[in-house]
Protein backbone atom coordinates (compact mmCIF):
# COMPACT_ATOMS: atom_id res chain seq x y z
CA UNK A 1 0.00 0.00 0.00
CA UNK A 2 1.50 3.57 -1.31
CA UNK A 3 0.15 6.60 0.31
CA UNK A 4 0.18 9.73 -1.62
CA UNK A 5 -1.72 13.14 -1.14
CA UNK A 6 -3.80 11.79 -3.75
CA UNK A 7 -4.74 8.88 -1.67
CA UNK A 8 -3.91 5.16 -1.03
CA UNK A 9 -3.00 2.93 -3.60
CA UNK A 10 -2.35 -0.92 -3.62
CA UNK A 11 0.93 -1.87 -6.00
CA UNK A 12 2.10 -4.98 -6.51
CA UNK A 13 5.99 -5.83 -6.88
CA UNK A 14 7.97 -8.01 -9.07
CA UNK A 15 11.05 -8.89 -10.68
CA UNK A 16 14.68 -6.48 -10.18
CA UNK A 17 16.22 -3.63 -12.16
CA UNK A 18 14.81 -0.52 -13.96
CA UNK A 19 10.93 0.48 -12.95
CA UNK A 20 8.28 -0.18 -15.47
CA UNK A 21 4.93 1.31 -14.25
CA UNK A 22 1.60 -0.45 -15.60
CA UNK A 23 -1.91 -0.16 -14.77
CA UNK A 24 -5.05 -0.78 -16.61
CA UNK A 25 -8.34 0.89 -16.76
CA UNK A 26 -10.62 -1.34 -14.82
CA UNK A 27 -8.47 -4.27 -14.11
CA UNK A 28 -8.45 -5.46 -10.15
CA UNK A 29 -4.82 -6.83 -10.29
CA UNK A 30 -4.28 -9.31 -7.18
CA UNK A 31 -1.25 -11.15 -5.86
CA UNK A 32 -1.40 -13.74 -8.32
CA UNK A 33 -0.19 -11.46 -11.00
CA UNK A 34 -0.61 -10.25 -14.41
CA UNK A 35 -0.05 -11.60 -17.53
CA UNK A 36 1.04 -8.45 -19.51
CA UNK A 37 3.15 -7.39 -16.61
CA UNK A 38 4.83 -10.64 -16.29
CA UNK A 39 6.31 -9.99 -19.43
CA UNK A 40 8.97 -7.34 -17.92
CA UNK A 41 9.82 -8.66 -14.95
CA UNK A 42 12.89 -11.33 -16.05
CA UNK A 43 14.54 -8.09 -16.41
CA UNK A 44 12.92 -5.30 -14.87
CA UNK A 45 11.21 -4.19 -11.55
CA UNK A 46 7.49 -3.88 -12.18
CA UNK A 47 4.81 -1.71 -10.12
CA UNK A 48 1.69 -3.12 -10.70
CA UNK A 49 -1.12 -0.40 -9.92
CA UNK A 50 -4.43 -0.78 -8.93
CA UNK A 51 -5.96 2.34 -9.51
CA UNK A 52 -9.43 4.11 -7.51
CA UNK A 53 -12.05 2.04 -7.13
CA UNK A 54 -9.87 -1.53 -7.58
CA UNK A 55 -8.79 -3.78 -5.34
CA UNK A 56 -7.84 -2.51 -1.87
CA UNK A 57 -7.13 1.15 -3.50
CA UNK A 58 -8.79 4.27 -2.39
CA UNK A 59 -12.45 4.37 -3.46
CA UNK A 60 -13.11 7.53 -5.41
CA UNK A 61 -15.01 10.04 -3.81
CA UNK A 62 -15.94 12.28 -7.20
CA UNK A 63 -16.45 10.51 -10.38
CA UNK A 64 -13.60 12.71 -12.39
CA UNK A 65 -11.24 10.63 -9.99
CA UNK A 66 -12.28 7.65 -12.55
CA UNK A 67 -10.97 9.61 -15.62
CA UNK A 68 -7.82 8.60 -17.54
CA UNK A 69 -6.28 12.42 -16.60
CA UNK A 70 -6.89 11.42 -12.82
CA UNK A 71 -5.27 8.11 -13.12
CA UNK A 72 -1.78 9.53 -14.59
CA UNK A 73 -1.84 12.27 -11.80
CA UNK A 74 -1.69 9.56 -9.30
CA UNK A 75 0.99 7.37 -10.69
CA UNK A 76 2.86 10.73 -10.96
CA UNK A 77 2.62 10.79 -7.13
CA UNK A 78 3.34 7.07 -6.90
CA UNK A 79 6.26 7.44 -8.53
CA UNK A 80 7.55 10.63 -6.76
CA UNK A 81 6.91 8.60 -3.27
CA UNK A 82 8.73 5.89 -4.30
CA UNK A 83 11.30 8.72 -5.43
CA UNK A 84 12.46 7.75 -9.43
CA UNK A 85 13.55 10.63 -11.26
CA UNK A 86 11.78 8.81 -13.72
CA UNK A 87 10.63 5.36 -14.76
CA UNK A 88 8.81 3.67 -18.10
CA UNK A 89 5.57 3.04 -18.59
CA UNK A 90 3.96 0.34 -20.02
CA UNK A 91 0.17 0.01 -21.17
CA UNK A 92 -1.94 -2.46 -22.93
CA UNK A 93 -5.35 -1.74 -24.71
CA UNK A 94 -6.94 1.24 -21.97
CA UNK A 95 -3.57 1.23 -19.77
CA UNK A 96 -2.47 2.28 -22.98
CA UNK A 97 -4.47 4.85 -23.58
CA UNK A 98 -3.58 6.00 -19.94
CA UNK A 99 0.18 5.70 -20.62
CA UNK A 100 -0.53 7.71 -24.04
CA UNK A 101 -1.95 10.77 -22.02
CA UNK A 102 0.97 10.61 -19.17
CA UNK A 103 3.28 10.67 -22.34
CA UNK A 104 1.82 13.89 -23.23
CA UNK A 105 1.68 15.75 -19.99
CA UNK A 106 4.73 14.14 -18.50
CA UNK A 107 7.23 13.02 -20.95
CA UNK A 108 10.31 14.40 -18.47
CA UNK A 109 9.02 11.99 -15.68
CA UNK A 110 9.04 8.96 -18.47
CA UNK A 111 12.20 7.01 -19.29
CA UNK A 112 10.45 5.29 -22.20
CA UNK A 113 6.78 4.78 -23.27
CA UNK A 114 5.59 1.07 -24.29
CA UNK A 115 2.19 1.14 -26.13
CA UNK A 116 0.30 -2.08 -26.51
CA UNK A 117 -2.33 -2.49 -28.85
CA UNK A 118 -4.20 0.53 -28.15
CA UNK A 119 -5.37 3.85 -29.61
CA UNK A 120 -5.30 7.78 -29.31
CA UNK A 121 -9.24 8.36 -30.16
CA UNK A 122 -12.49 6.57 -29.70
CA UNK A 123 -12.15 3.54 -31.61
CA UNK A 124 -15.06 1.63 -31.88
CA UNK A 125 -17.42 3.86 -34.10
CA UNK A 126 -15.32 4.65 -36.64
CA UNK A 127 -14.49 1.17 -37.58
CA UNK A 128 -16.13 -2.28 -38.40
CA UNK A 129 -13.36 -3.79 -37.48
CA UNK A 130 -13.66 -3.10 -34.27
CA UNK A 131 -15.21 -5.50 -31.85
CA UNK A 132 -17.09 -3.22 -30.20
CA UNK A 133 -18.65 -1.70 -33.21
CA UNK A 134 -22.58 -2.33 -34.28
CA UNK A 135 -20.78 -3.57 -37.61
CA UNK A 136 -18.48 -6.34 -36.23
CA UNK A 137 -20.25 -9.82 -36.45
CA UNK A 138 -19.11 -10.66 -32.72
CA UNK A 139 -20.45 -7.54 -31.25
CA UNK A 140 -23.70 -8.35 -29.84
CA UNK A 141 -22.00 -11.37 -28.16
CA UNK A 142 -18.98 -9.15 -26.61
CA UNK A 143 -21.36 -6.49 -25.10
CA UNK A 144 -23.02 -9.56 -23.24
CA UNK A 145 -20.04 -10.93 -21.85
CA UNK A 146 -19.36 -7.39 -20.39
CA UNK A 147 -22.52 -6.57 -18.80
CA UNK A 148 -22.90 -10.67 -17.34
CA UNK A 149 -18.94 -9.84 -15.58
CA UNK A 150 -20.26 -6.94 -13.55
CA UNK A 151 -22.35 -8.89 -12.04
CA UNK A 152 -20.98 -9.70 -8.77
CA UNK A 153 -22.89 -12.73 -8.08
CA UNK A 154 -21.38 -14.68 -10.38
CA UNK A 155 -19.95 -18.14 -9.05
CA UNK A 156 -16.02 -18.01 -9.55
CA UNK A 157 -16.59 -20.83 -12.04
CA UNK A 158 -19.49 -19.16 -13.68
CA UNK A 159 -16.85 -15.97 -14.11
CA UNK A 160 -13.89 -18.35 -15.33
CA UNK A 161 -15.80 -19.52 -18.18
CA UNK A 162 -17.27 -16.53 -19.26
CA UNK A 163 -13.43 -15.22 -18.85
CA UNK A 164 -12.77 -17.34 -21.17
CA UNK A 165 -15.35 -16.56 -23.72
CA UNK A 166 -14.61 -13.29 -23.82
CA UNK A 167 -11.33 -13.77 -24.15
CA UNK A 168 -11.06 -15.98 -26.99
CA UNK A 169 -12.80 -13.19 -29.05
CA UNK A 170 -9.65 -11.26 -29.37
CA UNK A 171 -7.07 -14.13 -30.02
CA UNK A 172 -5.84 -15.11 -33.59
CA UNK A 173 -6.32 -18.95 -32.40
CA UNK A 174 -9.06 -19.01 -29.83
CA UNK A 175 -8.05 -22.91 -29.22
CA UNK A 176 -4.96 -21.68 -27.82
CA UNK A 177 -6.59 -19.86 -25.12
CA UNK A 178 -5.16 -22.80 -22.42
CA UNK A 179 -1.56 -22.99 -23.81
CA UNK A 180 -1.86 -18.94 -23.58
CA UNK A 181 -3.29 -18.84 -20.06
CA UNK A 182 -1.80 -21.33 -18.48
CA UNK A 183 -0.57 -19.48 -15.10
CA UNK A 184 -2.57 -19.36 -11.93
CA UNK A 185 -3.28 -15.98 -12.68
CA UNK A 186 -6.63 -14.32 -11.96
CA UNK A 187 -7.89 -10.78 -11.67
CA UNK A 188 -11.93 -9.01 -11.56
CA UNK A 189 -13.00 -6.46 -13.36
CA UNK A 190 -13.64 -2.89 -11.71
CA UNK A 191 -17.41 -1.94 -12.70
CA UNK A 192 -17.41 1.70 -11.75
CA UNK A 193 -14.46 1.91 -13.51
CA UNK A 194 -15.56 0.31 -16.25
CA UNK A 195 -18.48 2.36 -16.58
CA UNK A 196 -16.80 5.47 -16.46
CA UNK A 197 -14.30 4.41 -19.28
CA UNK A 198 -18.08 3.58 -21.45
CA UNK A 199 -18.42 7.10 -21.17
CA UNK A 200 -15.50 8.75 -21.21
CA UNK A 201 -14.12 7.08 -24.70
CA UNK A 202 -17.71 8.19 -26.39
CA UNK A 203 -15.42 11.66 -26.23
CA UNK A 204 -11.77 10.42 -26.18
CA UNK A 205 -9.43 12.07 -28.71
CA UNK A 206 -5.95 13.24 -28.16
CA UNK A 207 -4.64 13.02 -31.82
CA UNK A 208 -3.32 16.14 -31.68
CA UNK A 209 -1.73 16.40 -28.77
CA UNK A 210 0.43 13.15 -29.80
CA UNK A 211 3.21 16.05 -30.99
CA UNK A 212 3.21 16.47 -27.32
CA UNK A 213 4.91 13.47 -26.41
CA UNK A 214 9.27 13.86 -26.15
CA UNK A 215 9.91 10.68 -24.94
CA UNK A 216 11.09 7.24 -26.94
CA UNK A 217 7.88 5.09 -27.57
CA UNK A 218 7.65 2.00 -28.36
CA UNK A 219 4.23 0.94 -30.63
CA UNK A 220 3.70 -2.92 -30.76
CA UNK A 221 0.58 -4.50 -31.87
CA UNK A 222 -1.03 -7.27 -33.75
CA UNK A 223 -2.25 -7.37 -37.25
CA UNK A 224 -5.73 -9.26 -36.59
CA UNK A 225 -6.35 -6.77 -33.53
CA UNK A 226 -10.10 -6.48 -33.10
CA UNK A 227 -10.90 -4.92 -29.80
CA UNK A 228 -8.11 -1.93 -30.57
CA UNK A 229 -7.03 -2.47 -34.77
CA UNK A 230 -4.34 -1.79 -36.26
CA UNK A 231 -4.54 1.28 -38.08
CA UNK A 232 -5.15 3.41 -34.36
CA UNK A 233 -1.10 1.90 -33.63
CA UNK A 234 0.09 2.66 -37.04
CA UNK A 235 -1.62 6.57 -36.47
CA UNK A 236 0.25 6.24 -33.69
CA UNK A 237 3.96 6.03 -34.95
CA UNK A 238 3.11 8.54 -37.19
CA UNK A 239 1.69 11.73 -34.85
CA UNK A 240 4.54 10.53 -31.99
CA UNK A 241 7.85 11.88 -33.63
CA UNK A 242 9.60 9.52 -31.20
CA UNK A 243 7.68 6.75 -31.85
CA UNK A 244 8.77 3.38 -33.69
CA UNK A 245 5.97 0.66 -34.69
CA UNK A 246 5.70 -2.77 -34.79
CA UNK A 247 3.62 -5.55 -35.77
CA UNK A 248 3.19 -9.50 -34.87
CA UNK A 249 2.12 -10.71 -37.96
CA UNK A 250 -0.08 -13.88 -36.63
CA UNK A 251 -1.77 -11.80 -33.24
CA UNK A 252 -4.83 -10.70 -31.94
CA UNK A 253 -5.11 -8.46 -29.25
CA UNK A 254 -2.55 -10.65 -27.23
CA UNK A 255 1.05 -10.70 -29.08
CA UNK A 256 2.97 -10.63 -26.06
CA UNK A 257 1.50 -14.52 -25.49
CA UNK A 258 0.28 -15.39 -29.38
CA UNK A 259 3.60 -14.45 -30.12
CA UNK A 260 5.99 -14.28 -26.48
CA UNK A 261 9.22 -15.17 -27.84
CA UNK A 262 9.34 -12.41 -30.75
CA UNK A 263 7.83 -10.30 -27.63
CA UNK A 264 9.88 -10.29 -25.47
CA UNK A 265 13.14 -10.45 -27.61
CA UNK A 266 11.45 -6.46 -28.64
CA UNK A 267 11.49 -5.60 -24.59
CA UNK A 268 15.04 -6.31 -24.61
CA UNK A 269 16.13 -4.62 -27.81
CA UNK A 270 13.96 -1.96 -26.12
CA UNK A 271 15.30 -1.47 -22.63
Amino acid sequence: MIKTTRGTFEVFVKGEGEPICITHHYSEFNETGDYFADTFTDNNKVFLVNLKDAGNSDKANYAHELSMIDAVLDLEEIRKVKGFPSWTFAGHSTGGMIGIIYGIHFSFSLKSLIIVGSSAREYSSSSNRCIYNEGHPKFKRMQELIEILKLPSLSEEERKRLSKERTQLSLFTPDNYDLYFSKNITKKMSASRMNFFSREQLIFDVTRQLPSVKTNTYILCGRHDVQCPIDFSIELGELITAASLHIFEQSNHYPFLEEEFEFKKILKNIL
